[in-house]
């Protein structure tokens, strides 16, 4: 039997989704929630097999609510449901936790499969959801095609760029001139096609080159 909780800020697409899971005989539908806060606690307390989750809800959204759930039940599996379908929904949702994403014009069948197959610890992912997948790992492979094109000296100044050091700091740190520094800058840009330093930092960090700057 999967023990689920529904998540929806929706009355009656709570009360549907119910009826329809409840209909079949190896799911139960253990909790419902209308917001990202209350589904979190429910799944913390009560430990469902599979968490069915609304994307955006007023107040505290389904990326927060799953990370959150994750961090106390890890073993608490999670499919964002959600009618959005970019890539600034996808990918941060999947690096909340979420083992699956499916849409709201998704079918009965489909929405029995994502649960059933999730519960088992398999990711359920829809086609148009993979695509986005696909690019995000496309830029990064091609970030890291730019990357490769700075030298061991450019990857230095780069990663003090990213420290928040200034042209001056970066010359006192590597003992050369401003000027010098200023033209591995100007290169760095240049290789890595984009218009500013934040661009650049921004640029390696996606690439794994350089960590984020510590507090």
């Amino acid at each position: 039997m999967i023990r689920l909780i529904l998540v929806d800020d929706y009355p009656v697409v709570l009360s549907g989704l119910t009826a329809m899971f409840n209909n079949h005989d190896d799911i139960n539908v253990v909790g419902v929630a209308s917001n990202g806060e209350r589904a979190a606690q429910l799944a913390i307390s009560l430990r469902p097999d599979v968490v069915l989750m609304n994307l955006m809800m007023p107040g505290m959204d389904g990326i927060e609510a799953t990370r959150l759930i994750k961090k106390s039940a890890p073993e608490v599996k999670i499919i964002i449901f959600s009618g959005v379908n970019t890539q600034d929904s996808v990918v941060p949702a999947l690096n909340a936790g979420a083992m699956g994403y499916i849409l709201k014009d998704a079918s009965e069948p489909d929405l029995l499969q994502a649960v059933r197959q999730v519960a088992r610890g398999e990711a359920w992912l829809h086609p148009q959801v993979v695509q986005h997948l696909i690019k995000q790992v496309q830029v990064v492979e091609e970030q890291e095609d730019l990357i490769k094109r700075l030298t061991d000296r450019e990857l230095s100044v780069l990663k003090l760029m990213a420290q928040g050091n200034t042209n001056q700091e970066i010359a006192r740190l590597m003992v050369v001139s401003t000027a010098t520094v200023h033209s591995h800058v100007g290169r760095i840009l240049s290789k890595l096609e984009v218009s500013s330093r934040t661009q650049a930092v921004i640029y390696a960090m996606r690439a794994g080159i350089v960590d984020l700057p510590e507090d």
